[in-house]
């Protein structure tokens, strides 16, 4: 056992929790879209902002303690104001540890304004086998609001040969444009989810991509990108471009996501697509 995961695990047992919240706030300065409002509370913050593309605010998003246990409750806001270019990403892969019995708890709220742009990227979300995940997105969008967003789940490691015989990870997706809702889900994995033909029939990797504004111009790219490969899939509901894939292996799945974004963020977000330097290293 890794010294990272017993400290982890003593951590759940002991009840020593981490509650950490994040405000971000992005707003237009001269060529540039700044980060103008930062307030955190607990182990959550960001590295300070780089500008890799010109007026794009690129993010990294840092969790310091490097995983989350049981009881921990992490909640995310980020607000764009008109007119603002913002792509929010992680330095690597989440991790929810294995669970004593309890929920670790994630919330995002993100806002995104009339004329503004938010690309929420993060890196893969790893649930440790016997982790419980309770996980929600609420999305807000402005009728000409521009958004890119992707969640890539992990279930168990296969590398180390790590199933998900037990844990469960509740994901919830809440979009609303001008004010009203236009998408809801909820998707509740357990180790039957993961194992049966309905579910992810042993697939560990998981993922769902949205693009707003889409037309049948990106639905088509995407479906052509996708051809006859198994386990991808892409629709279109009033201007929301859904697109699903499941996989082995996250880094698979995330190789397949970056490559629907390079087809849409030129239409979406006005520029070819730029990698965050930190997806290198």
């Amino acid at each position: 056992m890794s010294n990272e995961l017993a400290e982890k695990q003593f951590c759940s047992q002991s009840f020593s929790h981490w509650e950490a919240e994040l405000t971000l706030g992005f707003a237009p300065r001269g060529s540039k879209t700044a980060l103008v409002n930062r307030a955190h509370r607990g182990p959550l913050t960001v590295q300070r902002p780089f500008y890799p593309e010109g007026g794009v605010c690129h993010v990294y998003l840092l969790h310091p303690p490097g995983g989350v246990v049981a009881g921990d409750q992490l909640s995310i806001t980020a607000t764009v104001e008109p007119d603002a270019q913002a792509l929010i990403t992680t330095p690597a892969a989440g991790k929810f540890y294995r669970s004593g019995g309890g929920e670790a708890r994630q919330n995002v709220n993100l806002s995104v304004a009339d004329g503004a742009s938010l690309e929420w990227l993060p890196q893969e979300t790893i649930v440790y086998e016997g982790a419980r995940l309770n996980s929600s997105m609420n999305i807000d969008l402005a009728e000409h609001a521009r958004f890119i967003g992707w969640e890539i789940l992990a279930l168990g490691r296969p590398a180390a040969g790590e199933g998900f015989d037990n844990g469960a990870a509740t994901l919830s997706w809440r979009i609303s444009r001008a004010g009203r809702m236009v998408y809801m889900e909820r998707l509740h994995l357990d180790a039957e989810a993961f194992q049966a033909r309905w579910g992810l029939f042993g697939h560990s990797a998981c993922g769902t991509l949205f693009v707003y504004p889409a037309t049948a111009l990106q639905l088509a790219a995407v479906q052509e990108l996708i051809g006859d490969e198994a386990n991808r899939g892409v629709t279109l509901i009033e201007g929301l471009l859904i697109c699903r894939g499941l996989d082995r292996r996250a880094d698979l799945l995330k190789g397949f996501f970056e490559r629907v974004w390079g087809l849409v963020r030129g239409d979406v977000v006005g520029k070819a697509v730029c990698a965050p330097r930190i997806w290198a290293t």
